[in-house]
Order: C-alpha cells, then structure tokens, then sequence
C-alpha cells in the first residue's frame, strides 16, 4: 500500500481497533498488520499523537509473560473522532470508487 495512503489511515485503523477492545501495542500492531502492513516503529507515535489529543487513554497492567504492557483504551472523545473520521472516510471512498467505475454524470454541471 503507498505510505502516503497508508499514513492518512492509520490513526482510522488505529481508533477503529482500540473501540472494539482494549490493547496493547503489540496486539494493536498485530491486528492492523492482518489488513496492511506495519511495525511497532510506526504506531507508538501515532498512539503517543492520538493520547495527547485526547482520544485514547493508557493504563500498565503487570504480564505474567515478561514486563508490564501498557493498554489502550479508547475516550469518549476518541469515539465521536472515530464516528466522524469513519464517515469521511465512508464518503470519500465512495466518491472515489464511483469516479474509478466512471459512475458519475458528466452533464451534472459538478
């Protein structure tokens, strides 16, 4: 997938995967890597980004499997984000699916 695509998703993708539960950035990597490719390079600064807007909150819960992971959990704030950058993302998708099917009218004067 082109970086610059990628890049203007991920924060969507991130949001989208931390409303459905709770996780860990490892875990979070995991998940968004099953659609598109990933490293925990890229989305500790954008989890850091989204926590200092105010989107997401962090908690360390103790690992039983080595040090204490830090969680992800999504704001009230970080859903109605997440409501309003799904349905931009929704509409523009859409527009553009309909431009590359060439389902559009040309005499719309638009």
């Amino acid at each position: 997938m082109n970086s610059q695509l990628k890049r203007g998703t991920l924060e969507l993708c991130a949001l989208s995967v931390v409303n459905r539960g709770d996780c860990y950035g490892y875990e979070l990597v995991n998940r968004i890597s099953k659609c598109m490719e990933i490293t925990e390079g890229t989305i500790y600064p954008l989890m850091k980004r989204i926590k200092d807007s105010g989107l997401i909150d962090s908690y360390i819960v103790e690992s039983p499997e080595g040090p204490p992971r830090k969680y992800y959990k999504i704001t009230e704030a970080g859903k109605e984000e997440l409501e309003r950058l799904s349905k931009e993302w929704f509409e523009f998708t859409e527009s553009v699916n309909e431009l590359l099917k060439g389902d559009y009218d040309n005499d719309s004067g638009e």
